[in-house]
């Protein structure tokens, strides 16, 4: 069997797409199937559309004796992949880790609005973002499935784009065997992640400023652009993780801290909150005394070692493998 896996990062880039790409690739490839991954090169450089044919004619180049295709975003690569594979009549496996038009939206206006209200208000869109749109539209439309990473954002996403049922489905992501974990040396608040506006930092960095001048003990810590081996020391020597965005989906970064039975501080809108609904602490990341009143409750000892237990207690694991099952599966019922 030969799959072509359409990616924009493949390592060393770093990134959930990157990570996603390299693991899906030793998985399939250890299973004796011919694999290649087509990640963006000279595309980086260039400017979207141009960027976009310029791919296009990669995918086409890259489509003989395939079986199925499966794309890893829908605008950067989901777009002309799904474009080539409907035009020779391939089948696509489409995986939605995200909303790029939403995104990039409140990126672009500054405006902070969830991801349920954009959809359902829908604010009049700059021309590029209604560009965007029907791109995106088109890639969801006319994939032969696709794939997300919870139910909640599959429900969600069939709502908005009028999806046919039959053609979604979850394949959560990966969550790892228990790691090697230790007791931090501060009450350290660790954030991991791109520093784009709707992650929210902004208002996490006033709350950490406000503590600091209070003189409580705790701290904030950013970080960004690490190795996926950098990023588990993080996590392993850290307090807690703090992911505070006005709308997320399934942060890999909260599975890494599972693994190493860190608590944390998570927006209640996304995806995870049904399954660690009872490990969590929840936050709405519109309210900053709410914001401030979790912080410093798992702060206080007795409570985080009270999370910390839950942690522990929380087992689950899905592995690359599992998820390349799920994947073949899903390729078998095309």
């Amino acid at each position: 069997m030969k799959i072509l896996i359409a990616t924009g990062i493949f390592p060393p880039d770093v990134g959930g797409p990157a990570k996603y790409a390299e693991n899906l690739h030793k998985e399939f490839q250890s299973r004796s199937f011919e694999i290649k991954v087509l990640a963006y090169k000279l595309e980086k450089k260039l400017p979207p559309v141009i960027r976009h044919i310029f791919y296009f004619l990669r995918v086409i180049m890259s489509l003989p004796k395939t079986d199925f295709i499966i794309a890893l975003d829908v605008f950067s690569t989901g777009f002309p992949a799904v474009l080539a594979a409907k035009i020779f009549n391939k089948k696509i496996i489409l995986r939605v880790g995200g909303d790029f038009l939403w995104e990039t939206y409140v990126e672009k206006t500054g405006k902070m609005i969830t991801l349920k209200d954009f959809y359902e208000k829908m604010p009049a869109l700059p021309l590029k973002h209604k560009i965007i749109f029907s791109f995106q539209e088109f890639t969801l439309l006319n994939s032969s499935a696709i794939v997300f990473n919870s139910l909640w954002q599959k429900d969600f996403f069939e709502k908005v784009y009028g999806l046919n049922p039959k053609k979604t489905f979850v394949v959560e992501n990966f969550y790892g065997e228990k790691t090697e974990s230790y007791e931090p040396r501060e009450k350290n608040f660790l954030f991991a992640g791109r520093k784009i506006k709707f992650k929210n930092i902004n208002l996490i960095k006033e709350i950490f400023d406000e503590f600091k001048k209070q003189g409580e003990s705790i701290v904030l810590e950013i970080i960004d652009n690490l190795s996926q081996d950098e990023l588990k020391q993080k996590i392993s020597h850290s307090y807690a993780l703090i992911v505070p965005s006005i709308g997320d989906f399934a942060p890999n970064f909260i599975m890494e801290g599972l693994s190493a039975n860190k608590p944390f501080i998570l927006t209640k809108n996304c995806g995870l909150v049904e399954k660690l609904k009872n490990i969590g602490v929840f936050i709405d990341p519109f309210d900053e005394a709410d914001i401030k009143s979790k912080i410093l409750f798992l702060a206080n000892e007795e409570n985080y070692n009270e999370y910390k237990e839950k942690v522990a207690d929380f087992n689950f694991t899905h592995s690359w493998s599992d998820i390349a099952d799920e994947f073949l599966n899903i390729y078998k019922k095309l």
